[in-house]
């Protein structure tokens, strides 16, 4: 059958909804932040961590996890329905939640200030996904059985 051509009707809600959007626009929000630790001296990365002079490798280190994150909010924004996806990204912000609390209340080298922003995204993204946590399923559910359909 040489010369047809196959056309794939789109899925239903093929479209980006808006958590979707949302790590899009957190994904864009993280990679200003990695691109000012990674690059920049006098930088938002630098703002951040006031308490304390900011070591290059704290910088770089700080830029790459932040990179990383970034990396998950990007894929997780398209794939939706991916179930280690969307709990990676989750964690993530858990992780970053959890990294900015031990920064600020415990090693001092974090201002509460200059940590609101990331409170706030990492904080209603967290809250986003877990009200999304079962709407994005990966289609219809499997039988229990293992019958074959003839």
């Amino acid at each position: 059958m040489s010369g047809v051509c196959i056309i794939r009707k789109k899925k239903r809600g093929s479209a980006v909804p808006a958590l979707g959007w949302w790590l899009i626009a957190v994904g864009t929000f993280r990679s200003a932040f990695t691109w000012s630790c990674l690059f920049g001296s006098a930088s938002l990365c630098s703002a951040t961590f006031s308490g304390t002079d900011m070591s290059g490798v704290h910088g770089c280190t700080v830029g790459v996890w932040t990179l990383l994150s970034c990396t998950l909010c990007f894929l997780c924004a398209f794939n939706l329905d991916s179930k280690p996806l969307y709990m990676a990204t989750f964690l993530s912000f858990v992780n970053g939640i959890a990294y900015l609390a031990v920064e600020c209340l415990i090693y001092h080298t974090i201002l509460f200030p200059s940590s609101v922003p990331f409170i706030f995204f990492a904080g209603t993204s967290i809250a986003c996904m877990l009200l999304q946590w079962n709407s994005h399923g990966s289609g219809t559910p499997r039988p229990l059985g293992g019958t074959k359909q003839t």
